[in-house]
């Protein structure tokens, strides 16, 4: 485990501890509170700069392709990503794409959207929207992750706001510790399938 990646686990572990308390804060909180890092008040829509922001690995995190090459969400996933949206904490994707796919971010996500559209087969369509901008992809195949340039770019967006990684992959999320992400590892045996809702509302109070 490298330094980075125990460092932010002590920290997330200390916090995992409270998840009875955060399931609470998830309950009580109204829709709409987001903290925001290093200035000690609350704001109430997205659009004022709402902390924290978390993003996903798109791949066996958030959706699973079949053998038949069908995309779906992957289990708890869709319920995961309306509570974030209820409690309008940004959400956004580090993922890899061919870097052949666009000139910008914009292009090549508006590709993935549309080759994950084309085979995706779960009732409900995928929250596209909810990501906005915030869809980092590879313009060469030197910064597709586990190079660390999408993270820094991600970063380098989010201004001060407390940044969460979750994905399937120890290396993934071992890079974004180091860089300064709150790291989350998901499909691990006896964890919640995500970070909780109320543990990324906390962590948005916690100073970096």
């Amino acid at each position: 485990m490298s330094r980075g990646l125990g460092r932010a686990s002590l920290a997330l572990g200390a916090a995992l501890a409270s998840t009875v308390l955060c399931a609470t804060v998830t309950a009580a909180a109204p829709t709409g509170v987001g903290a925001v890092a290093g200035r000690g008040s609350v704001k109430g829509t997205v659009g004022e700069s709402a902390c924290p922001v978390v993003y996903f690995d798109l791949g066996e995190t958030l959706v699973h392709t079949a053998d038949d090459g069908s995309i779906t969400y992957l289990p708890g996933a869709a319920p995961y990503l309306r509570a974030l949206r209820e409690h309008r904490i940004r959400i956004g994707l580090i993922t890899n794409v061919p870097p052949s796919w666009g000139t910008t971010d914009a292009e090549r996500a508006a590709r993935l959207r549309k080759e994950v559209d084309a085979v995706w087969k779960d009732s409900a369509p995928f929250a596209w929207e909810d990501f906005g901008d915030r869809i980092f992809t590879p313009r060469t195949e030197a910064e597709r992750k586990p190079a660390p340039v999408l993270w820094q770019r991600a970063r380098a967006e989010s201004g001060r706001c407390r940044l969460v990684f979750q994905a399937e992959t120890a290396e993934e999320v071992e890079v974004a510790a180091s860089l300064g992400y709150v790291p989350y590892q998901v499909g691990q045996p006896h964890r919640p399938e995500f970070l909780p809702v109320g543990l990324v509302q906390l962590l948005g109070h916690r100073p970096h």
